[in-house]
């Protein structure tokens, strides 16, 4: 089993990649309404909702589990990119490096794709490789654009 990786899906979304974009970049406080089946709560430790470099701590569930997850967020507005990288909390117990990275990627017609890495490195060798964490990020982007969808349909 290895001690490190990186896995990468693209998760096609019919919402605009700037709106998708914004959302996860500062708006991360309307997750729990948004998807609140996946984040039960989201507060900021450090900075501001879209500052640079704000530290967060989540509630979320993954797999029928409770659990927290206390992150430090970084951005990139021209690839439109955000960056999750993991401080403390349940995945923190088992990974020792945790950073996952949402990219919005324009369609031509419409839409987006949301390139979703995740880097990892284990923090002891019989840590189980964290795949299901990557399901469930991945699942979070997917579930998010019925919201962008509905926002975008009121403007």
């Amino acid at each position: 089993m290895a001690m490190s990786g990186t896995y990468v899906a693209e998760v096609p979304l019919k919402g605009s990649a700037k709106n998708h974009y914004k959302r996860w970049r500062s708006e991360t406080h309307l997750f729990p309404d948004a998807v609140g089946h996946h984040i039960q709560g989201v507060k900021v430790h450090e900075g501001d909702w879209d500052s640079y470099g704000a530290i967060k701590s989540w509630n979320y569930t993954c797999d029928g589990k409770q659990e927290v997850f206390k992150e430090k967020t970084k951005f990139d507005d021209y690839k439109m990119a955000v960056t999750f990288r993991g401080l403390e909390g349940n995945v923190m117990e088992q990974i020792k490096v945790y950073d996952v990275i949402f990219q919005f990627i324009p369609k031509i017609e419409q839409g987006c794709v949301c390139k979703v890495t995740m880097m990892w490195e284990k923090r002891y060798e019989d840590s189980p490789e964290p795949n299901n964490y990557m399901k469930f990020v991945t699942k979070m982007a997917a579930d998010m654009d019925d919201h962008i969808l509905k926002d975008q349909k009121k403007v």
